[in-house]
């Protein structure tokens, strides 16, 4: 399945690729950003991979480690074929300014909730996304709390035997 993969994208994307890489047998692909819905589209819509299931979108922020010079942001789609059983990752670095990059939404419905939560939690926008709003953090909260330099604290839970009390923040 590797080197069916690698042929397709070699034939179809190979100005848009970046590098190849695996992981613990885990294949994965580095792409430009401008290829990305060209790259999943392809993936999802030909007949021999059909890779119809993302099942995750995630990031990472790599403020402050040697890897930032390629990008400080990696965003990562986890792709399934439910036909031929095989996972694999395709993966976007982004510069840290205003990182941004376009909706997976038409392609998968459940785009929309994971797209969400990447914006909510590291602060990556998904341009052309239908209601890109918070979904796990407070509205008032301000920033993106996955970053590496959001500010760390520590606010004390809230249980039936301390719901009274004052609110207690340790900076």
């Amino acid at each position: 399945m590797e080197e069916k993969i690698r042929k397709f994208m070699q034939e179809n994307f190979s100005d848009g690729i970046v590098r190849e890489d695996d992981f613990r047998g885990q294949q994965s692909f580095y792409i430009r950003k401008e290829y990305l819905l060209d790259v999943l589209k392809g993936l999802k819509e030909d007949e021999d991979l059909r890779f119809e299931f993302l099942i995750d979108i995630c990031s990472l922020d790599w403020h402050g480690d040697s890897e930032e010079a390629n990008g400080r942001f990696e965003v990562i789609y986890n792709l399934f074929s439910l036909k031929n059983k095989y996972r694999m990752f395709i993966k976007v670095r982004l510069e840290g300014d205003n990182p941004e990059i376009d909706t997976a939404c038409e392609l998968w419905m459940t785009a929309n909730w994971l797209e969400r939560e990447v914006w909510d939690l590291m602060g990556i926008k998904f341009t052309g996304h239908p209601n890109l709003i918070k979904i796990v953090t407070p509205d008032d909260l301000v920033g993106h709390p996955l970053r590496r330099d959001f500010p760390l604290t520590y606010e004390v839970p809230r249980f039936s035997w301390n719901k009274d009390d004052p609110p207690e923040v340790i900076l």
